[in-house]
């Protein structure tokens, strides 16, 4: 399998981009200390997954009787989300948060001589 340059390290910048592979769109996000690819086509209608919003998971804080008291963000799980029909995926796994059996298509992110390269 062939190695795509996406860019250098440091020309990165924000927390993603799209990177074009002929025909195919492929995400690629900054995660951690790391890096992850997801092919850019939603399973649920073929919308572009990876172009949508960038955001923590949002998660229920209850009082000590289990009342919900607010909502508040876990930046340690980081989501994004399909601009077509709402659709969130795991930065971490690509996995869809509302139907775990819907996981983007993944592909192998590395880093030589300060650039980094899709495997597709």
């Amino acid at each position: 399998m062939p190695e795509i340059l996406i860019c250098r390290k440091d020309e990165f910048g924000s927390q993603s981009r799209i990177v074009t592979v002929g025909a195919l769109e492929v995400g690629v996000f900054r995660h951690g200390d790391g890096y992850v690819a997801y092919r850019n086509l939603c399973p649920h209608q073929g919308g572009p997954a990876c172009e949508g919003v960038v955001m923590p998971r949002v998660v229920a804080v209850l009082n000590a009787d289990q009342s919900f008291q607010r909502n508040a963000f876990d930046t340690e799980d980081m989501h994004f989300v399909c601009p077509w029909h709402g659709y969130e995926y795991r930065i971490a796994t690509g996995e869809c948060v509302g139907d775990e059996r819907l996981r983007l298509q993944q592909f192998p992110v590395s880093e030589h001589d300060g650039n980094l390269y899709i495997t597709v």
